[in-house]
């Protein structure tokens, strides 16, 4: 079983930016694709971005081209997500996703097997 928590959520002005975390147990984590996804109420949860095993490739939703950047860290057990130039349309909950299936992770949420709680982002005009 794996556990992803996430952190780094919060509040932030537009404009501002955020460095997410998702912290990951309960399994060798290079053999893990990961992916970040949001989620407003009342919406369908989102693709932001998903990474391969190594890092070697990233993948992103058409929402975060150009402003997100997803990484990992396989010595810490963690994948990030730097988002920048928030504007208040990226305010969600931001979910991290955990998948041994696929080197390269997915935009389908279905592909993944193991989901963190979420951190709450909440961007200001």
């Amino acid at each position: 079983q794996v556990q992803l928590v996430e952190s780094g959520g919060g509040l932030v002005q537009a404009g501002g930016s955020l460095r997410l975390s998702c912290a990951a147990s309960g399994r060798t984590f290079s053999s893990l694709a990961m992916g970040w996804f949001r989620q407003v109420p009342g919406e369908e949860r989102e693709f932001v971005a998903a990474i391969t095993r190594s890092g070697g490739t990233a993948y992103y939703g058409s929402s975060a081209q150009g402003r997100f950047t997803i990484s990992r860290d396989n010595a810490k057990n963690t994948v990030y997500l730097q988002v920048m130039s928030l504007n208040p349309e990226d305010t969600a909950v931001y979910l991290c996703a955990a998948t041994p299936s696929y080197n390269s992770g997915s935009s389908d949420q279905n592909a993944y097997d193991y989901w963190g709680q979420g951190t709450q982002v909440t961007v200001s005009s």
